[in-house]
């Protein structure tokens, strides 16, 4: 395989104003330094914690928010270095779906009229032929062509959250992004949107990046997985390899909290890790390494030397001076 996506030395920082004159006063480094590749046809995830960067990151990878350094090539091409129009032809290649599926569709226009914009932006096809292709779209996703006519507020949160992925599937992309898909979603519906975008990526050969903060659900459907904290990439690995032997302590922590599947008894539960006080703030981050403060096995080395992203014995990428030190919980009985 082949990176459709790939990103070099990506940051992104948003100045603090403060004051009548609202003069610079530090920045927000919600991203730093991040590489990143991802292959033609495979599903990659990005987990962290809540303002851990991974949003922002989805959306530096498209341009959706102008990255402040660093590189981002799709297909080889340097996005960055497109022009205004160069980039709105482009973007019918690579497509989102929001985590909200009540925002992300405008309450004032019916659901048809919706999915068939992003084709008429794009001039595919004649109107005839969209709104045959809105009916596919609809049947694709689990959806009755006949409900191209009815508004959004008529819908579940589950079915809007599928016309958001038949909208972005209109353009016919190669590569698909899923902010959080089903975190605003009933854990009922969870798993039938997860299971919609495993069968689409393997009916379509689509480039799929899901962004999550729960590892259950990627679990379920990532090829790779990248684990981002305070806007660095700390573990990367391929999926079985980073559950089973996680290297990170920040992944150990993560993995802990995900719930036993299929476990001996039904009293049994895995041990928690608690982590002491809450992520270090980007506008002041911690010197060293950035999980420090909150590591159960930080040492002087950690408050001084910042880990680079480096191979692991078990195969994965970490950024950790003490690389898989700390073991993962076993299920215990309660």
């Amino acid at each position: 395989m082949s990176a459709i996506l790939a990103a070099e030395g990506l940051g992104k920082s948003y100045p603090v104003r403060r004051g009548l004159l609202q003069r610079v006063e530090g920045q927000v480094r919600a991203l730093t330094d991040v590489d990143l590749e991802i292959e033609e046809g495979e599903c990659f995830a990005l987990v962290g914690e809540s303002g851990s960067g991974k949003t922002t990151l989805g959306r530096c990878l498209i341009r959706l928010v102008e990255p402040t350094a660093g590189r981002v090539r799709f297909r080889g091409e340097d996005l960055l270095a497109l022009g205004r129009e160069e980039l709105r032809r482009r973007r019918r290649d690579f497509q989102m779906v929001f985590q909200d599926p009540y925002g992300s569709l405008n309450p004032r226009m019916r659901v048809g009229a919706a999915i068939a914009e992003p084709m008429e932006v794009h001039g595919l096809v004649g109107r005839p032929a969209r709104m045959a292709r809105v009916g596919e779209l609809l049947e694709m996703v689990g959806l009755s062509p006949a409900m191209a006519r009815r508004y959004p507020h008529e819908f579940s949160g589950g079915q809007r959250q599928r016309i958001g992925i038949a909208r972005a599937l209109a353009t016919g992309p190669a590569l698909m992004i899923a902010d959080e898909p089903v975190s605003a979603l009933d854990v009922s519906v969870r798993a039938q949107i997860i299971n919609l975008l495993a069968r689409l990526q393997s009916q379509l050969g689509l480039t799929l990046l899901i962004i999550a903060h729960d590892l259950a659900v990627v679990e379920q459907i990532a090829d790779r997985v990248a684990v981002l904290y305070l806007g660095r990439i700390v573990e990367q690995g391929r999926r079985a390899d980073l559950f089973a032997r996680p290297q990170h302590p920040y992944t150990v922590s993560l993995l802990s909290a995900v719930p036993v599947p299929d476990p001996p008894r039904p009293d049994a539960r895995r041990e928690r890790i608690v982590l002491p006080g809450d992520p270090a703030s980007p506008l002041d981050p911690p010197p060293g390494c950035p999980f420090h403060p909150r590591c159960p096995i930080a040492r002087e080395r950690c408050r001084d030397e910042r880990p680079e992203l480096q191979p692991t014995a078990a195969g994965q990428l970490a950024a950790c001076h003490y690389p898989g030190e700390l073991v993962a919980p076993a299920p215990a009985l309660m």
